[in-house]
């Protein structure tokens, strides 16, 4: 598949970016050139040329979308906007790919499926499922579902390391169970899916090994770097107590990676990943 066919949308985000760095050739527009949350600017865009439509973009601001003007943005890109990228699809014979999250569910299972039906506890995950949803109606689609994800930009990574190099020993939350996803594995499993092609629907995709809360992974990262910062423990109720216009998190994220795995794809250890993270951003 050539690459110049391809269009990525949200190009400056995290997951943007590493896409760009596997796909140098491919297509992509700043907001003042294809807004996607306008019908009409994405009817009116030239879309010419382009076979695998990359959707990259989305409201990330989980608290914010608890927001009245957070709810609509968040509804806006995280659905709307996707009913407009499924239009075109169909309308010129794309394959969409779209990312999701771990928030389109309440966290009660230990090990989210694919097929495990929606029940998102937040403004945010109800948004991401609508758009699920709307993905699921286009002829030729690909979901990617994924959590925890870092790549290049602000992070829990790049946080927990600031924190580490000014002497702070933070407190974590310990009951958010689930993996990291680099978003290098993301880009090799978007990648594979468009190459080996296997059946059209959605795939968990998340780094492998042992799942780990918040508080586990930052002592991890603090020992991969050699910081000698101390992690306390709390929960997520102890954490945001008094803190007004949170939204309620799943508390176990861990995604079932049978599928994908099953299709040929090789999932790094987190752990690994995290190392060369870590090494490469020194």
């Amino acid at each position: 598949m050539n690459e110049s066919e391809f269009f990525i949308v949200g190009a400056n985000g995290q997951l943007g970016l590493a896409l760009r760095a596997k796909y140098p050739n491919a297509q992509w527009a700043d907001k003042d050139e294809l807004d996607i949350t306008n019908k009409q600017s994405v009817e009116q865009f030239d879309w010419s040329g382009i076979k695998v439509l990359l959707n990259a973009a989305a409201y990330t601001n989980v608290d914010g979308a608890e927001t009245p003007e957070g709810r609509v943005a968040a509804w806006a890109v995280n659905a709307d906007a996707v009913g407009n990228l499924v239009a075109v699809a169909a309308q010129n014979d794309m394959t969409l790919v779209h990312v999701s999250t771990d928030y389109v569910f309440d966290g009660t299972n230990d090990l989210h499926t694919e097929d495990e039906p929606f029940s998102p506890l937040s403004v945010y995950g109800a948004s991401k499922a609508a758009g699920d949803l709307l993905v699921s109606l286009a002829p030729k689609f690909y979901i990617v579902r994924t959590s925890w994800v870092i790549g290049e930009g602000k992070n829990f990574v790049r946080t927990m390391i600031s924190l580490a190099e000014k002497g702070i020993n933070p407190t974590v939350v310990a009951d958010q169970i689930g993996r990291l996803t680099f978003t290098t594995t993301l880009v090799d499993a978007i990648s594979h899916l468009l190459t080996t092609t296997p059946s059209y629907g959605t795939y968990n995709v998340s780094n492998q090994g042992v799942p780990a809360s918040w508080a586990e992974i930052t002592r991890e990262i603090f020992a991969i770097a050699g910081a000698a910062n101390t992690v306390s423990d709390t929960t997520t109720a102890e954490y945001f107590a008094g803190k007004a216009g949170i939204a309620p998190r799943p508390l176990q994220s861990t995604l079932d990676l049978n599928k994908i795995e099953s299709t040929g794809l090789h999932l790094r250890d987190w752990r690994d990943d995290l190392k060369d993270y870590i090494s490469s951003s020194n």
